[in-house]
């Protein structure tokens, strides 16, 4: 959140052609706010320690200013709380409860703190109140669907502020503090009319204007469009727009000053401008940018910006603050559009203005990809192709674009998959999304957004039966999993996507699914089911040819049998290994190999057999031209030598590792140290 909203009443005004941003009206409320602040809770009267933050509630209708009272108080008293202030809205536009889950992750990102892909509600819930424990910060929680949202946010630390705006009251949340709005004051209303309409018109004819405050009942939302049109039309008079609202009140007291105001700022807009406004309820977010108006309405690009920023003078819609172009609709006008789209567009027309967005997003996402892979002369050849408007000058105004845009894009993909009946725009606009995302953050620091990409594209294939993408995006949520620490849960994803790749007759994700599983198995030490499954991965590729798959594979055998101490089992799978890469022509992978078997060997407590094993790797170390490894191998002769009782080679092999690190230009002793654990198999048992 900005303070760049309308939202008024409490009215921040700012970004209005010869408007200053200053807060209006309000003042008994913010009065009573910081008085709530100070006042002692019910804890405290009753002898005991608030475990908790303490809760102010301002609750309103939307569109009365409650969102801009909220942020001038926390204005105001912001620098009461050293350790910051953290925003988060909790409602979409069209009323939707954001879960509370991305709501903590979103505070924690603005926290700078880690929160693993993919974490339940509960674990992200704990890790916000363990971050803000012990700090003085202060939270503003906007738009607000429930109590069960704020309560699951509440910081279990007394010092800290939550000032949470709603529609209603906070039923449940104890010593909650509430300060309900109504319609402005005539003094405030009045000169919210004379910042937008100018100071003439108000002040030859007052009696008019304070007609037309009480025509829009001194709703700050209402008032904001009242200016807004006056704004347009300089040589209209206040008396005929008040005479204009007072006649349609008589429609009947169940219609709003805002939808009375609304409909007739919306009936004397032109056709196209109307129509834009109509659609931009499709905005996924309620944000907007002239590529998404110019694909709802089917305009052209420019056309799109100047009736936004038309549409911003009249208060229609508001300017975010971004180095982009980019618009919001207000919460408040959302319900109104929507009722307005939805009674004045066919379903069909609605329906296509949905795909014409989601394929300009597509369109975008694919040249925001592409611009990184110019090094290719197919990538840009395809890059060229793209039309001129999607396109972008170079990868950093794409990676600028991505990251300010991505809040929009994931809600984008949200909605065309929860749409159900555009599930192969949905398919494309997932896949080139998680394609941007690792072209430009990386597959670790974009793992969130990844994680939840790949069950969006797990929940189109099961709708649809798509067993093949249903493997590979259970294969890709069972990766983070076991990233995460989440192994038992991985398992089980590793599980269903071998069902799935036996469904769809996927040798790859079949494969995948069987050594992910064994992969599983001994993260969760139990290494003889690893071994079978490692087993069964490696019969699949064996029959199928797959020679240095098959090698990797009876390393992970071995590997697991070095675990489980079964040196003679691991020695076989390991020579396995070296003659597969042998074969396989792979000499960095062949000296690799052999100094697993070397290892093994001392191990089993056989230090001849591993010292002429680790001379031999080295030769291969050194035709791969392999550095790093040449040094594992030379300190782990030294230890060998060592057991024999050759302390003087050893010393000569130790000098050698570190000779050859600092040829590198690398630091010796950590670098030496990283070597030494380059290949290092952890756990295993020293008994044969």
């Amino acid at each position: 959140m900005t303070d760049q909203v309308v939202d008024t009443g409490g009215v921040r005004l700012s970004g209005h052609e010869g408007a200053e941003s200053h807060f209006l009206g309000r003042t008994r409320e913010l009065k009573e706010l910081r008085a709530d602040i100070e006042r002692a809770g019910l804890d405290t009267l009753s002898g005991r320690k608030a475990p908790r933050a303490r809760v102010l509630l301002i609750a309103g209708r939307p569109g009365s200013g409650r969102t801009a009272l909220a942020g001038e108080l926390v204005r105001q008293v912001a620098d009461r709380y050293p350790d910051g202030v953290l925003r988060a809205r909790l409602s979409e536009p069209d009323g939707t409860p954001v879960p509370v889950g991305r709501a903590a992750r979103d505070l924690l990102a603005a926290l700078e703190l880690p929160a693993p892909a993919g974490a339940a509600e509960d674990d992200l819930t704990e890790a916000l109140r363990t971050a803000l424990a012990g700090r003085r910060a202060l939270l503003l929680l906007d738009d607000a669907a429930g109590a069960e949202q704020v309560d699951a946010l509440l910081p279990e630390a007394p010092d800290c502020l939550v000032v949470a705006v709603s529609s209603g009251p906070l039923t449940g949340i104890a010593d909650v503090r509430p300060c309900t709005l109504g319609g402005l004051d005539t003094k405030s209303a009045v000169e919210l009319l004379t910042r937008y309409a100018g100071t003439v018109r108000i002040t030859v004819d007052p009696r008019s204007a304070e007609s037309l405050v009480e025509a829009c009942q001194g709703h700050p939302a209402a008032l904001v469009l009242a200016g807004g049109w006056l704004a347009a039309r300089p040589k209209a008079a206040v008396s005929d727009l008040a005479k204009r609202l007072h006649t349609a009140a008589d429609d009947g007291p169940d219609v709003s000053p805002l939808a009375r105001v609304f409909r007739h700022v919306l009936g004397e807009l032109p056709g196209p401008a109307a129509r834009i406004l109509r659609l931009l309820s499709l905005a996924p977010t309620g944000l907007i940018d002239p590529h998404t108006a110019s694909a709802l309405a089917g305009c052209s690009v420019s056309a799109a910006r100047a009736t936004l920023d038309d549409l911003v003078a009249l208060g229609l819609l508001r300017p975010v603050d971004s180095p982009l172009p980019q618009y919001e609709v207000p919460g408040c006008l959302h319900p109104l559009l929507h009722a307005c789209a939805q009674g004045q567009e066919r379903p069909a027309e609605l329906q296509l203005a949905r795909a014409r967005m989601l394929e300009r997003t597509v369109r975008l996402l694919q040249s925001c990809r592409a611009i990184t892979e110019t090094d290719s002369p197919q990538a840009r050849e395809k890059l060229n192709a793209m039309a001129p408007e999607v396109r972008f000058p170079n990868p950093r105004a794409a990676a600028d674009w991505l990251r300010i845009r991505r809040p929009a894009l994931l809600a984008c993909a949200r909605l065309a998959v929860a749409d159900g009946e555009l599930d192969t725009l949905a398919r494309r606009l997932t896949s080139q999304l998680v394609r941007a995302l690792v072209a430009h953050v990386g597959t670790r620091a974009a793992a969130a957004d990844l994680y939840e990409m790949h069950s969006l594209v797990l929940d189109v294939a099961e709708r649809r039966g798509l067993a093949r993408e249903q493997a590979a995006a259970l294969l890709n949520l069972g990766d983070v999993d076991a990233q995460t620490g989440r192994t038992r849960d991985a398992l089980a994803r590793y599980r269903s996507a071998l069902d799935a790749g036996r469904r769809a007759n996927d040798p790859y994700a079949t494969g995948r699914a069987m050594e992910s599983v064994g992969g599983a198995y001994q993260e969760l030490a139990d290494h003889d089911r690893a071994a079978d499954w490692f087993g069964r991965a490696l019969a699949e590729r064996q029959a199928r040819g797959e020679r240095e798959h098959a090698a990797r594979l009876y390393g992970r055998i071995a590997t697991a049998h070095t675990y489980a101490g079964r040196y003679g089992e691991a020695l076989r799978n390991w020579r396995a290994a070296v003659a597969g890469y042998r074969k396989a022509g792979d000499v960095a992978a062949h000296a690799r190999a052999l100094s697993e078997v070397a290892r093994v060997q001392e191990y089993a407590g056989r230090f001849e057999e591993s010292l002429r094993t680790c001379h031999e790797a080295v030769e291969w170390a050194r035709r791969a031209d392999d550095v790093r490894l040449q040094a594992a191998l030379q300190l782990r002769l030294a230890d060998t030598l060592e057991r024999l009782g050759d302390a003087a080679a050893a010393r000569l092999h130790r000098t050698a590792a570190a000779r050859m690190l600092d040829d590198e230009g690398q630091e010796g002793g950590t670098r030496v140290e990283q070597a030494t654990n380059a290949c290092e198999i952890r756990s295993a048992s020293i008994e044969d």
